[in-house]
């Protein structure tokens, strides 16, 4: 083989595999691009005012779709003054994380109480308690947890819950608390271990209009956990 053959030999190689190799990132990017894609999302945009979204399981309440300033929201009435709630998703025992934005008032001494769950009805609930200066977790309807969180009303807050196990025979249960328009947290806000199995269930969103006013809530998410 003499050189000019070499040459092109190596060339029509080196191209075969700058191919090969540009397949392999393209695949790879597909995989993680369909990797990170929400295991369920809304931001009510496809929902007609005054409705809920056709795949709600709303378990109590008046919820229903408003808008204000071109963006919709879903709205939990200031009246009766009770806990509402409403599920959706899919059930998963853990590795999955769900996340919304919230928002309340306060009138008077009074505030909301608003949160994100999993685990289904009576599983592990992410709640922010104005009024007690807290943020709790509960397991069902017991508060395993809480920490001191400060929060005057009148803005939007970002609230994130996960599941997930970090050994044979422990599973952790984290969120996050931060202002709408900041950087989440690096750390949980508040954590809570548990040596028992969570059960099966799917996501859920709760609130207590306590102050009077109605709760909003908008852009949840239900993804996976990222490892």
């Amino acid at each position: 083989m003499n050189n000019r053959t070499a040459n092109c030999v190596t060339t029509t190689n080196m191209i075969r595999i700058k191919q090969t190799a540009s397949a392999l990132v393209i695949g790879l990017t597909a995989l993680t691009t369909h990797a990170a894609e929400p295991l369920y999302q809304t931001n009510f945009e496809k929902t007609e005012l005054g409705e809920v979204p056709n795949d709600f399981l709303v378990l109590d309440g008046d919820f229903a779709v408003k808008q204000e300033g071109g963006n919709k929201y879903l709205e939990l009435p200031g009246a009766p003054l009770d806990s509402f709630g409403f599920m959706f998703g899919p059930s998963a025992r853990h590795g999955n994380e769900i996340s919304a934005r919230m928002f309340g008032t306060k009138k008077g001494r009074r505030y909301p109480v608003f949160g994100v769950a999993l685990n289904g009805v009576n599983g592990y609930r992410l709640q922010v308690a104005p009024a007690k200066r807290v943020i709790e977790l509960l397991k069902g309807s017991t508060v395993v947890v809480k920490v001191p969180f400060r929060w005057g009303g009148g803005e939007w807050l970002r609230l994130s819950l996960q599941v997930h196990q970090t050994g044979d025979a422990e599973w952790t249960i984290s969120g996050r608390v931060w202002a709408d328009g900041k950087k989440a947290p690096a750390k949980p806000t508040i954590t809570h271990k548990e040596a028992k199995a969570p059960r099966n269930g799917k996501p859920s969103i709760w609130g207590s209009p306590y102050s009077g006013t109605p709760i909003r809530y908008d852009d949840i998410v239900v993804k996976k956990i990222a490892k």
